[in-house]
């Protein structure tokens, strides 16, 4: 076992928050509540979800699907509610699934996943997780940039643009960087770090070349769920459907 679930950890994890905390407060970030409140959200979801688990990923297919569909719910409302506060928010549904359909799909249709909940809400879940920080990220930008630089998006329709053409080419370098993450992450995978499906896999057993060969497929898997949610968000700010007041 990695980590032995004890007092101690409970103390370490404390201390760890109060530090994240207490640093962004005296750099005055401005995220030391939203920090605290973070680390008190995941230890209750996450001892609610390890209650909940056992039982789903036992289960049949129906209750099985509502937990996916719940946790599709939860980043939807999260990623829109990140991006604006307006009541478009609930857009940033097609980015997430736009990315995330199409790649469980293919899993599911190629038997690479079962529809078992050990299997499939795993993967979900990461793939659901990469489309949701995509999102924020590549719409938050896109949205700012097209506040700083709005001065050139009016230049460019002047000149015969349409408002769609005029947003894209200013928005879409800064939406383009939402897919650094998952890049680097990818380009030094083995090299930086070793992230959690291999260290997983590992610690359950499996040998280094099937834990190699699966955290292999969630990176790549994660690139084109990102590629896809960064284009998707980047067209509904483009066309106006995701905007802020």
């Amino acid at each position: 076992m990695l980590l032995p679930v004890n007092i101690t950890l409970g103390v370490v994890l404390a201390l760890l928050l109060a530090a994240a905390a207490s640093v962004a407060a005296l750099a005055s970030l401005g995220r030391s509540r939203e920090i605290l409140l973070a680390g008190l959200r995941a230890a209750v979801q996450l001892g609610a979800v390890s209650l909940l688990i056992g039982w789903v990923v036992r289960s049949l297919p129906p209750p099985l699907l509502a937990f996916v569909a719940l946790m599709y719910a939860v980043a939807v409302r999260t990623a829109g509610r990140r991006i604006t506060r307006n009541r478009t928010w609930w857009w940033a549904f097609l980015p997430i699934g736009a990315g995330v359909a199409p790649v469980v799909a293919l899993l599911l249709l190629t038997g690479l996943v079962p529809v078992r909940g050990i299997a499939l809400i795993p993967v979900t879940g990461i793939l659901i997780g990469g489309a949701l920080t995509a999102t924020v990220l590549g719409g938050r930008r896109a949205l700012d940039e097209l506040t700083t630089r709005r001065g050139e998006v009016e230049a460019g329709m002047a000149l015969g643009l349409l408002d769609r053409d005029a947003r894209l080419e200013i928005a879409r370098p800064a939406a383009a960087d939402a897919l650094l993450p998952g890049l680097d992450q990818t380009r030094t995978v083995g090299l930086v770090t070793l992230p959690g499906a291999f260290v997983g896999m590992l610690l359950g057993g499996a040998s280094p070349v099937q834990a190699g060969a699966v955290q292999l497929f969630v990176l790549v898997a994660l690139m084109a769920v990102q590629a896809v949610a960064v284009t998707t968000v980047l067209e509904l700010v483009a066309r106006g459907r995701l905007h802020r007041d």
